[in-house]
């Protein structure tokens, strides 16, 4: 198993959307993070396994993160998706999702990152890339 890095002090409060899929940040470092979702029966689809969309807001959000590290909790910096691909492999076989994204490449303004989808029994379920651009700093 992978051995997470997360500083406590770039934890951030959990927004809406997080608190209602039920996700958490397990690591943030320099063009990378993860976070870990536990499988729930309000994430599924009528074939009772996850729907689509949250493995799309998944490796949204894992990427997006991926690519604003900062290692400052004062130096927030936020991202817009551009493009966001979704690639759907396999269905998950145990009962918590592992979702991790890199940042891959970029500039000033854009970056590019590609993120997966497994379980804890390594099942590879899904892949995406996606193209973020970050937002103007206040």
């Amino acid at each position: 198993m992978t051995e997470w890095h997360l500083d406590p002090a770039l934890e951030e409060p959990h927004y809406a959307l997080q608190a209602h899929l039920g996700f958490k940040m397990v690591a943030w470092t320099e063009d990378f993070s993860a976070f870990e979702l536990p499988l729930a029966p309000h994430l599924m689809n009528r074939y009772g396994i996850p729907h689509g969309g949250i493995y799309a807001t998944m490796l949204d959000t894992v990427m997006g993160y991926a690519g604003c590290y900062t290692g400052d909790p004062e130096d927030v910096r936020l991202a817009m998706t551009l493009s966001l691909t979704t690639n759907f492999l396999s269905r998950p076989r145990g009962e918590r999702l592992i979702i991790e994204g890199r940042r891959i490449g970029g500039g000033r303004t854009t970056f590019f990152a590609d993120g997966t989808v497994v379980d804890e029994t390594g099942e590879l379920v899904a892949t995406g890339s996606g193209t973020f651009r970050y937002r103007a700093r206040k």
